[in-house]
């Protein structure tokens, strides 16, 4: 008896007992304990400072008692992980991967339900998640309500978008955590499919920074058979809590035990350049599940596309014509078509020319003329080309002129319709040699009802990485869920758009200066971004004078934007003829690489700046790019990150002293002189502008 009454003693103990696990430097410390209630609770500090306050832990399982509180504590565990591993492609050869981890067995008498939450403390910040472990009382069960909260300490500066189930192709808001309204925005901005269900919700990645100079960052990793996680504000107490987007019929996740949640992140650090080069997110996913990586490989591309959005061709082959007539070949071309086997052949001459690895044609296929907008199920069988696309004349072509095709899928989010043709448009790609595709996901989703953003759908989107994978084939998902770190499980997927890119400036409002110096502290923490940037035709009114639309850079900054947004595949977006009409800034984009060694983040600021350098991969060459956001700036730069003892040939590609994003865009200077490490270069950034920097060893 006195041995029963000593353990009942001991759980009672450990069930109110704080429980706390450090990052590996001690820097970062996280508090876990139950209320008197028995719910689970965590509280994390940045050097002593409080960054999240108690903080409540929990799920709601659907037609059942939530597994929110009455729990008592079963065990705690304690175990550190150090390692370094190697991506495939990545902004470095090698990451470092180091976290102490606790895991709290969980149980809740009341139902005879066990779950465990596992934390995991890094330098760069804190993750948890829920474990449902295999058990008699919770077999298949489905999730209504994930209740993770992030109560903040103070009202922060948040750079934030709204919380769309259907979008994250949004600029950037900067307020205060206490003046988030979705309410009040202005939604004229080119979207085509909104699904905002809250004034007070937003998207994570949300990136913030205290009046007291900490940067913090609340995201996700490793979503995988579950939907994506929005941000509830309370924008009185400026606390947060988890919004999972529901399926057709409102539940959030259909679940079987045992498995387990994606991991909360929260990055924090008094350096902003910490949270733009952490690597957290890629850490908390999976190894490669992909034994041979050897046709994983980065491309640099150009491509029929740029012309579609400047007006000067039509991705439709027949104008307004109904596309179901195709079938009786019945359809007469307008005479605009821009994927014609003529066409093409130019910008395979153009890429063969310029070192390019591939050329991207969208608009190759049947099916274009009612695409968009009619929730139409049949819509694209992605194999049929248009009369005046020859596939297998342009792919001989590009083989005798060394260029790769890339294939283009775009589903007008008829996912269902996709599914079904898959296989049979991936032996295509396979028959005439292609190694990737982009594909597109613009409109309602079908099956109808469910969002982009939705358990359906990121399952689909992986489950399209795992089928390439099968075929040896790389994917560039564009209007898919947000990124978070699944590209190391999956490394073929090789990039993403899943955020506003450069296209929004060819015919809408198009994206404010600041855009770029945000979205590596948002977006591009979960993966690679397909941003297309090289625009150097600024001004719309170039292809038609009655249009104000612009983009929003300096030229150079869009030499720029190849350094500070990573991708391994990236495109010379703009047309070949205005290359060749700037052929010396050209160059930047023909010698900058896309795959690297190293990345170390100079200078950086959340909607102000962003100053990376990075050093090819099997090389020795670096690039620096350096972008600012609608103000100008003066900075030097020490060249420190060069060999020792080595001379390097600088080639500066630089705003010209009278550039200005709006007025003279495309101003811009090139110098080329000699630096060491022992040098430093001042940098002068006009308003929206930037600075590319290509070092060359001198032998």
């Amino acid at each position: 008896m006195r041995k029963l009454h000593l353990l009942v003693f001991l759980i009672s103990i450990l069930s109110v007992e704080a429980q706390n696990v450090s990052s590996p430097s001690k820097t970062i410390s996280l508090n876990f304990k139950l209320s008197s209630d028995g719910k689970p609770t965590y509280s994390v500090s940045y050097k002593t400072k409080p960054i999240v306050k108690e903080s409540s832990l929990g799920i709601v399982i659907k037609e059942s008692k939530s597994l929110e509180n009455n729990f008592r504590i079963d065990s705690i565990g304690q175990k550190s992980f150090n390692e370094t591993w190697q991506p495939v492609l990545g902004e470095q050869s090698n990451i470092k991967n180091s976290y102490n981890e606790m895991t709290v067995a969980l149980s809740q008498p009341s139902t005879d339900r066990r779950i465990n939450i596992i934390f995991r403390v890094f330098d760069e910040g804190i993750a948890f998640r829920y474990e449902f472990p295999k058990q008699k009382n919770l077999n298949y069960f489905i999730i209504s309500e994930e209740k993770s909260q992030f109560n903040l300490v103070g009202n922060h500066k948040a750079f934030w978008i709204p919380g769309d189930y259907d979008s994250q192709e949004y600029a950037y808001n900067e307020t205060k955590l206490s003046e988030i309204d979705n309410s009040k925005l202005d939604l004229n901005n080119g979207i085509g499919v909104k699904t905002i269900a809250s004034s007070f919700r937003v998207q994570s990645p949300l990136m913030m920074k205290s009046a007291d100079g900490i940067y913090i960052n609340v995201f996700e990793a490793a979503v995988v058979n579950y939907p994506i996680m929005h941000l509830d504000v309370d924008t009185k107490n400026f606390g947060l809590t988890s919004n999972l987007v529901p399926n057709a019929i409102g539940d959030k996740a259909y679940l079987q035990a045992p498995c387990v949640s994606p991991w909360r992140t929260i990055m924090m650090s008094d350096d902003a350049r910490e949270i733009v080069s952490s690597k957290m997110i890629l850490n908390l996913n999976e190894p490669s599940k992909i034994e041979d990586t050897s046709w994983i490989k980065p491309m640099k591309y150009v491509g029929v596309w740029w012309e579609m959005h400047v007006g000067k061709s039509t991705w439709d082959y027949a104008g307004s014509q109904n596309a179901q007539n195709a079938a009786d070949g019945s359809l007469k071309p307008s005479g605009k078509h821009g994927a014609t086997t003529e066409n093409t052949k130019r910008y395979i001459d153009f890429a063969a020319k310029n070192g390019f690895d591939g050329v991207l044609v969208e608009g190759w296929n049947v099916g274009w003329e009612d695409w968009f907008g009619n929730w139409k199920e049949e819509v694209f069988d992605f194999t049929t080309p248009y009369p005046d696309y020859n596939l297998k004349e342009i792919n001989d072509y590009a083989k005798s002129k060394g260029v790769k095709m890339i294939m283009h899928h775009e589903t007008s989010g008829s996912v269902a319709n996709y599914e079904r043709h898959l296989d049979r448009a991936l032996n295509l790609m396979k028959d005439y040699g292609y190694p990737a595709a982009k594909s597109g996901y613009v409109g309602r989703i079908i099956p109808r009802g469910e969002f982009h953003d939705g358990q359906t759908m990121v399952n689909h989107f992986n489950f399209v990485a795992r089928r390439f994978t099968d075929y040896k084939l790389m994917v560039n998902s564009h209007e898919s869920s947000r990124p978070t770190g699944y590209s190391r499980t999956y490394p073929n997927y090789i990039a993403a758009e899943a955020a506003r890119g450069n296209e929004f400036n060819a015919w809408s409002v198009g994206n404010p200066p600041m855009h770029e110096t945000i979205l590596p502290f948002t977006r591009l923490l979960g993966g690679p971004m397909d941003y297309t940037p090289g625009i150097f035709e600024i001004k719309m009114s170039y292809y038609d004078k009655t249009k104000t639309e612009q983009v929003h850079t300096t030229l150079a900054k869009q030499l720029a934007l190849y350094v500070t947004m990573y991708s391994p595949l990236q495109m010379a977006a703009d047309l070949p003829e205005n290359y060749e009409r700037y052929a010396d800034a050209f160059q930047f984009i023909k010698d900058v690489a896309v795959d690297w060694q190293d990345s170390k983040y100079l200078e950086a600021e959340p909607g102000d700046y962003l100053t990376v350098v990075r050093k090819e991969k099997n090389g020795e060459r670096w690039f620096l790019g350096a972008i600012t956001d609608e103000n100008a700036r003066k900075t030097e730069i020490k060249l420190d990150f060069l060999t020792p003892n080595k001379k390097y040939q600088a080639i500066i590609y630089q705003d010209g002293t009278d550039a200005d994003w709006k007025n003279n865009p495309k101003s811009y200077a090139i110098k080329t002189i000699e630096v060491t490490s022992k040098s430093k270069i001042k940098l002068n950034l006009s308003n929206g502008g930037g600075t590319a920097i290509s070092f060359k060893p001198i032998n």
